[in-house]
């Protein structure tokens, strides 16, 4: 009768599902409580503390019907992660890159060329950008035959000779010219110094072509060279052989005739600075190669950008003081052979904003030298035009700035402010620019685009 009545239907009389007992259960059961063991997926599970008695839940189904969970918990919505393989993300984002690089060095200054620095790569889990680009490099797939390391860029002797040579031609030139005008006199002078100048132009391209100081030697995909920093360059020339003579014959009110080149003309002409810039094209040349070389060799066992900078800035402070020895040394030569005054303050910064902007372009960075070189060549323009300006009626005062500094510091003054400020300023960039690993990665031509050939006729 006992079993009888423990199965007749009635009134529970225990506290509920949640009594005492499912208290003390879930505290010593703590998170398995939330998971049944093996096997006992489908057992009943009480209500969560609150809920109605129709949402239980038996087996992930509530009792009204509706999907649930075990336990009465919504699902939970898994958190958002970023990439797990973040390097992954990085090189798909510069798959170019990695697949058309050589070696890590390249990778390295590719991805400094596009901003990211020592401090972005910590990010990535590397202390540096080199090592990071070697990752890169190593995970790419490559053939089996590709090359793993590419040694450091050399000329090779025939190279070498040739571009030597032609750093040479400039000066030849030069001195050729510098020679045929001590010896002729009147019409014919004047056709030998066009023939001059002619030859001279040609061999100052040719020194430009090939070589350190060409553009294509480290940027073989570079576009070609524009027309204003050579236009600025010849009238920034220009004006330190006739540009001295000018100003003082337009402050006395001339000039009266034009150059001749004769110590009785009144517009005197300064013959030795071009013979020695046009010397001076052989120590550029060589500054440059000896730049370009070393940033290269620190390149290789550099393992920071921040030690690469370290390493490549005394290279290039080491270059430029070698090529204004070399100028200053080439340029008290020629004065003393032509015997006239050596005025070292002009051709120095001159010499010097010349070959820094040079520099830069060779590197591919064309912004700068082009601003920095028309500005210099407009002001000393400027310069010329506000002494003929101030002849005009009631239009004196604009040539007191340029008087002053004629009756204070002599008419060189004009050039050696206008380009000492001109190569001050390239100086700061290329100590930032030229500093960076990305201006003497070694650049490859890209390779030539398959021919389809279609046979559908």
């Amino acid at each position: 009768m006992r079993d009888v009545d423990l199965n007749r239907p009635g009134t529970p009389e225990s506290p509920g599902a949640w009594d005492a007992r499912s208290e003390q259960w879930l505290a010593v059961g703590g998170v398995e409580a939330d998971r049944p063991a093996d096997g006992a997926g489908d057992a009943p599970v009480g209500p969560r503390p609150g809920a109605a008695s129709g949402s239980a839940v038996y087996g992930g189904v509530a009792a009204d019907g509706r999907p649930g969970r075990a336990g009465g918990r919504e699902p939970a919505v898994p958190p958002r992660r970023g990439p797990a393989d973040p390097v992954k993300a990085l090189m798909h984002r510069h798959r170019e890159l990695c697949e058309r690089a050589v070696d890590p060095l390249e990778i390295a200054a590719g991805l400094e060329a596009h901003g990211i620095t020592d401090r972005t790569a910590a990010r990535f889990r590397h202390r540096d950008v080199f090592s990071l680009a070697e990752e890169m490099f190593a995970r790419v797939p490559r053939a089996a035959d590709a090359p793993a390391k590419r040694p450091v860029a050399a000329d090779p002797p025939r190279g070498r000779a040739e571009w030597i040579v032609r750093s040479l031609l400039p000066g030849a030139a030069g001195v050729a010219t510098l020679a045929g005008l001590r010896l002729t006199d009147g019409q014919v002078r004047l056709v030998v110094a066009a023939v001059g100048v002619a030859a001279l132009a040609l061999a100052v391209r040719a020194a430009l072509t090939r070589g350190p100081l060409s553009a294509h030697r480290t940027r073989p995909a570079s576009p070609p060279p524009a027309t204003g920093p050579r236009v600025w360059t010849c009238w920034l020339l220009a004006y330190a052989v006739l540009g001295d003579g000018l100003l003082t014959a337009a402050a006395t009110g001339g000039p009266d005739s034009p150059p001749t080149g004769t110590p009785d003309s009144s517009w005197p002409v300064d013959t030795a600075v071009l013979p020695a810039l046009a010397l001076s094209c052989a120590p550029a040349a060589w500054s440059a190669h000896l730049l370009t070389a070393g940033a290269r060799r620190r390149l290789t066992a550099s393992r920071g950008l921040e030690e690469f900078a370290t390493a490549v800035r005394p290279l290039l402070l080491g270059a430029f003081a070698l090529y204004l020895t070399a100028l200053a040394t080439l340029h008290a030569l020629t004065a003393a052979v032509l015997e006239e005054p050596a005025d070292h303050a002009r051709t120095l910064t001159l010499g010097a904003l010349l070959l820094l902007a040079r520099l830069l372009i060779v590197h591919g960075f064309r912004h700068a030298p082009a601003l920095v070189l028309g500005v210099a060549a407009a002001a000393e323009a400027l310069a010329v035009a506000a002494l003929f300006a101030a002849r005009l009626p009631g239009c004196g005062f604009l040539a007191l700035p340029v008087r002053g500094l004629l009756d204070g510091w002599g008419a060189d003054s004009v050039p050696v402010l206008v380009c000492g400020a001109g190569a001050l300023t390239l100086l700061i960039h290329a100590g930032r620019r030229l500093t960076r690993a990305s201006a003497h990665a070694v650049a490859q031509a890209p390779a030539p685009a398959p021919v389809v050939r279609d046979d559908r006729c």
